[in-house]
């Protein structure tokens, strides 16, 4: 028995979907802990593609439980739209296998109304780079104990009680924002229409995931976004608005920080980020867009393209810290063949001073410099190698720089997109 936790190490879009679905065939129970339809996991099974938002990865899996936790925001429009999609690809063909905490919160109409208005409001320049689904307000209205949570949804009179309360708010502030305020009778119609085809899937998971571990199950805990963009110990403003490192396995789940036995981190072999915010080891070149086509770097969700980067290991050694990493899961490796030469960031500058981590403070930040250390890189492609040793020179030189230098040792390689293209070191199930 052993449950795992599975962060994102970077940024966000590290390929959390393909090593979780890799590990999930030796899971019993999948845990989504937080975040929301905000998030994007792209499979690739079969040489078919399946994108997953609020869904978690194990669904690819018959007879596997699939939770979405407490610490999670919920659209449940979009969630519905997603079950069908799976379901009509023949998955998911048990709804016993699928979990909705009654406490985890949801995403309204009027959380996404204002995600779009406070974005486009901002002074140019200023934006956060926001996806717009609503999952800022969404957990602003949880914080100020004003949100609305999936069990609402089985309790019409409470329901009618926590929108008007919800709604109230979020009107005053469109309508000063020159947005029309929205109906709370349509969205009370429609959040009635959601809770008949939902009710099955609600219950307490915290109960649920507590009884699996008494009976020893395999738990892995899913993470959205990475652990740069986490609200507490991200790039600051520019973060979502979960905890989105291992720590927040614990609370979004319900379980004790005891019950963890393993973290894998999850990281590119380059590195790319989303939206705005601080991006140090950014490429604004024709190397940047080199890696973004070879990367087929565009956001999951969104469909933006990606800004693209070389590894910042001084990132990764906060990662580390902060999750309490076991493992690395590096990913992507073949997009490096024929990138010649390759930098590593190994830390930063700020006036005379050097810093082995990624400074969070935003002036720090700003006028940080990189350190590069530089790699001759390989010119061999890797999709077809299934073990390390086979890996060209220039790739196993690169792999054992990354482990010393975050004293991480590396679990697993994905050497292309599809399920098979991966190097299995160690498996934290076993």
């Amino acid at each position: 028995m052993a449950n795992v936790v599975i962060v994102g190490a970077q940024w966000g879009d590290e390929g959390k979907g393909k090593v979780v679905d890799l590990y999930t065939e030796f899971a019993d129970v999948v845990v989504r802990y937080g975040g929301g339809s905000n998030a994007g996991h792209t499979l690739v099974v079969g040489g078919a593609k399946l994108v997953t938002h609020l869904l978690p990865s194990g669904v690819l899996h018959p007879g596997v439980k699939n939770v979405l936790g407490d610490g999670m925001v919920i659209d449940p429009e979009a969630l519905l739209a997603e079950i069908a999609e799976v379901k009509a690809k023949g998955l998911l063909a048990d709804d016993r296998n699928l979990l909705v905490s009654r406490g985890a919160h949801l995403v309204l109409a009027h959380h996404k109304a204002l995600d779009a208005a406070r974005e486009e409001s901002r002074a140019p320049g200023k934006a956060i780079g926001t996806t717009k689904r609503g999952i800022g307000p969404a957990y602003e209205w949880k914080a100020g104990r004003r949100g609305v949570r999936t069990g609402d949804l089985l309790a019409p009179a409470r329901l009618e009680a926590a929108l008007e309360e919800s709604l109230e708010p979020a009107n005053a502030e469109l309508v000063r924002l020159g947005r029309p305020a929205l109906d709370r009778e349509r969205i009370l119609a429609d959040l009635a229409g959601f809770a008949e085809r939902l009710r099955p899937f609600v219950t307490d998971t915290g109960r649920f995931l507590a009884r699996e571990i008494a009976h020893r199950r395999n738990l892995l805990f899913e993470g959205a976004q990475g652990t740069m963009l986490d609200l507490d110990h991200g790039t600051y403003p520019f973060v979502t608005s979960s905890s989105t490192i291992a720590g927040g396995a614990c609370t979004g789940a319900g379980v004790g920080p005891t019950c963890i036995d393993e973290v894998i981190g999850i990281t590119k072999a380059y590195a790319t980020r989303v939206g705005a915010g601080p991006f140090p080891t950014e490429l604004h070149d024709e190397m940047g867009t080199l890696l973004r086509d070879k990367g087929h770097e565009y956001g999951a969700t969104t469909g933006r393209p990606r800004r693209c980067g070389w590894l910042d290991v001084a990132a990764l050694r906060l990662s580390a810290r902060v999750n309490g990493l076991t493992g690395l899961a590096l990913t992507k490796l073949d997009v490096l063949a024929g990138i010649r030469p390759l930098r590593l960031c190994v830390g930063y500058k700020v006036g005379n001073q050097e810093h082995d981590e990624i400074p969070l403070d935003a002036d720090d930040l700003a006028r940080a410099q990189p350190i590069w250390e530089e790699h001759d890189g390989w010119d061999e492609e890797t999709r077809e190698v299934r073990e390390v040793a086979d890996l060209p020179s220039g790739a196993r030189r690169y792999i054992q720089r990354l482990e010393t230098l975050t004293t991480v040792p590396i679990s697993l390689i994905s050497v292309g997109p599809n399920r098979a293209e991966t190097i299995v070191l160690r498996n934290p199930f076993r």
